[in-house]
């Protein structure tokens, strides 16, 4: 209690409960801002309090007894204490309590709890709307709504409820939205006015974040200039249209405006708690060690020069080439380390630096086992020696699912507890191809309980971010904000959607995968290399294409070693045993959902709607596996009944799409999808806006129909 600071007033809250009036007060440091918002959570939540007894709610910050992030909460006669490490752990305890609260535990029940955190770093990857890494109506459509400081205070908001301790903002090249350089103005492609708007929003943003103990960090892709800058200095004329695997122009004067506007950037926003680096984009042409130096003389030093501390995510390069997109090495692995090393040994460096690397590439939602990062294999030279002033963090990108609803826990838990190692820092979850912001799916939106497109998803945000927290955690506090939210009828929801949710993973480990467009799960769509399109996965390509998971066989190899009389080692997981797995758990995630009402609750019904397409959609899988293991004994036997085999399954696989069609026609609007941006290998004004639904792809699932019925 010694450290109970002295600036405490008492703040009195008139609460009236069944006739009487029943005061709660506060006792917490007022000159706190992340304290002040934590009470006004808690105080909004104590509205729906049934309690008659009065207490006096007191945060305590106790530094040496408690982790940063750890937290208790404690009750007794009429006295509530939630006690932690800092101010943001109390955030965490008093939203906790706001919880129970709200899930129907009164205060007098509030029961004592410890919590602490199990890994540190836990990061939203919000890629902004605003000069886009691809080039998509997918993207832009979020332009008014991520202009709107109300949405950003609902998403910071469900940040912190997830614990949640980081936003990373991404674009091409930020700078210019945040600040007006004081000796490059001509770079600004804005009057004053819009200037003074563009700072209005970024400041607000950073402020609300602070409030909610959210470190923000501003990540650009290099190396990019505004057109007006390349224009007026004849430099990198030959992308004004921000295209992303380009030659690095890295002319002195890119260098000096580069290094002035992060020195600007960080001085104007001191609430802006970091850079990051991404080597890549921008930089093609040029070594490893050519990428490293023009980030230290650029950003780095603009750090440098910032004359404040700062901290840093380094986001190890994934080309040992002198292309965008080359492959790994051990000397760029050695080159990169020794890079962080000497970042994280700058007097204006706050340790640990966060060295990023993306898990399974673009498609972390596949298999808990680390396959590739992004350029192919990870060796261990990260991790030997032990780091000990950095720490990996893994970018757990979805690509694959933005409209149906998906939530698998154990799935999440193992994700998190088999790559938590000692020298992993956390996980940074987002999506490139996809923003949170409009929900731009929905057809009917009258009457429903959400705004924004991430309060759909909410069940993927709370599982990452409370299980990122604590993957111990067990189930209970999902299952009871389905009760939360749908009474009696929710609680056959949570099993439901884990099992319909296992489809997404299934496809992503069957199918192999590598960078955004070459897979979009819930749409069976992927880049087909030989016409440079994203479309439906037909049969002939799934029968030819390899696994991600090394576990599960392929349906050419498995039907070559059974005509070869060959067994199959234990843990493989065959064609046939996948596609039983789909139909045991869709199966029963359908039985479940089968009696809910959903007549008189819409928002209810979008979530059973969901979990009945991705159930489908597995069932659609299984029987294109079987229909395809079919068709390719057929090829190597000749045997007749293998062909009709093959067409019975791929029938029964249409009929399924049929039935995901009339699930979401009704409820999904054409969804324009940044997949498709590239059609053809180009980017034009038709790929720009076009859209997805499953019923656009019908003619293909009737395709593989055809191709069985038609092989001689």
């Amino acid at each position: 209690m010694s450290e109970l600071k002295k600036s405490i007033v008492f703040i009195t809250a008139l609460l009236l409960i069944a006739g009487n009036c029943s005061a709660q007060s506060f006792q917490y440091d007022t000159t706190s801002a992340q304290q002040r918002y934590a009470v006004m959570r808690l105080s909004e939540a104590l509205k729906q309090d049934k309690s008659a007894t009065a207490y006096t709610i007191r945060l305590i910050t106790e530094s040496s007894a408690y982790a940063f992030e750890s937290f208790s909460v404690n009750r007794n006669s009429h006295t509530i204490n939630i006690t932690g490490g800092s101010n943001r752990a109390l955030i965490y305890g008093c939203l906790s309590v706001a919880e129970d609260l709200r899930n129907g535990t009164t205060l007098k029940n509030i029961q004592p709890k410890n919590e602490k955190a199990f890994l540190p770093f836990r990061a939203i990857k919000y890629d902004l709307p605003w000069d886009t890494y691809r080039h998509s109506y997918a993207l832009s459509l979020h332009d008014t709504t991520c202009r709107d400081t109300a949405y950003w205070k609902a998403f910071l908001d469900m940040m912190a409820e997830n614990r949640f301790n980081a936003l990373t903002l991404w674009n091409l090249h930020p700078y210019t939205f945040l600040i007006k350089p004081k000796n490059f103005p001509e770079a600004s492609p804005w009057n004053d006015d819009e200037m003074k708007t563009w700072q209005t929003l970024f400041h607000a943003i950073m402020r609300m974040a602070n409030e909610r103990a959210i470190e923000t960090y501003i990540i650009p892709f290099n190396i990019f200039v505004t057109p007006e800058f390349a224009k007026a200095h004849n430099v990198a004329m030959d992308n004004l249209q921000h295209d992303y695997f380009v030659r690095g122009d890295t002319s002195a004067i890119i260098k000096q405006y580069t290094r002035e506007c992060v020195t600007q950037m960080l001085e104007e926003y001191p609430e802006l708690t970091g850079m990051g680096l991404t080597l890549g984009e921008g930089m093609a042409g040029m070594t490893p060690q050519e990428r490293e130096d023009w980030m230290k003389e650029t950003i780095i030093e603009g750090m440098r020069l910032a004359n404040r501390k700062s901290k840093l995510i380094h986001r190890i390069p994934f080309s040992s080439t002198t292309g965008s997109l080359g492959i790994t090495s051990i000397e760029t692995e050695k080159l990169t380390r020794h890079a962080i090393e000497q970042e994280a040994a700058m007097s204006f460096m706050e340790t640990p630096v966060w060295a990023d690397l993306k898990f399974n590439w673009s498609h972390a939602h596949s298999t808990t086992k680390l396959i590739k990062v992004h350029g192919g294999k990870l060796y261990d030279t990260y991790f030997k020696p032990e780091p000990e002033v950095y720490k990996i963090t893994w970018t757990a990108r979805n690509e694959d699912f933005f409209c149906l609803r998906w939530g698998v826990p154990s799935f999440v838990r193992e994700h998190i507890l088999n790559n938590s190692q000692s020298w992993c820092g956390g996980y940074t979850v987002g999506s490139e191809t996809y923003i949170p912001a409009k929900d731009y799916f929905t057809k009917d939106k009258n009457d429903l309980p959400w705004q924004y497109a991430f309060e759909r998803q909410w069940l993927f945000y709370k599982l990452w971010g409370r299980l990122l927290y604590n993957p111990l955690q067990n189930d209970a506090i999902f299952n009871a904000e389905f009760i939360r939210r749908y009474g009696a009828q929710g609680k056959q929801l949570p099993e439901a959607s884990s099992l319909a949710g296992s489809t997404a993973l299934r496809i992503a480990s069957d199918f192999d995968c590598g960078w955004d467009f070459t897979l979009y799960a819930e749409g069976m769509m992927a880049l087909d290399t030989a016409t440079k399109n994203v479309s439906y996965i037909s049969v002939e390509r799934l029968i030819n294409q390899l696994p991600l998971d090394t576990d599960y066989v392929s349906i050419k190899d498995y039907v070559q070693q059974v005509q070869a009389g060959q067994g199959f080692d234990k843990e493989k997981t065959t064609p046939l045993q996948l596609a039983a797995m789909l139909e045991k758990d869709c199966n029963k995630a359908l039985l479940l959902v089968q009696n809910i009402n959903t007549k008189n609750n819409k928002a209810l019904m979008y979530e059973v709607a969901d979990i009945k397409t991705w159930s489908y959609l597995g069932l659609h899988f299984a029987e294109k596996i079987k229909g395809g293991v079919a068709l390719q004994t057929y090829r190597m036997n000749g045997d007749e009944k293998y062909k009709q085999e093959a067409v019975m399954h791929l029938q029964k696989a249409l009929e399924h799409w049929d039935t995901i069609i009339r699930i979401t026609r009704p409820l999904y609007r054409d969804m324009p999808l940044v997949h498709l941006s590239q059609q053809g290998g180009e980017e034009n004004r038709d790929n720009f806006y076009k859209t997805f639904h499953w019923e656009k792809l019908r003619p293909d699932v009737l395709k593989d129909v055809q191709i069985a019925a038609q092989i001689h």
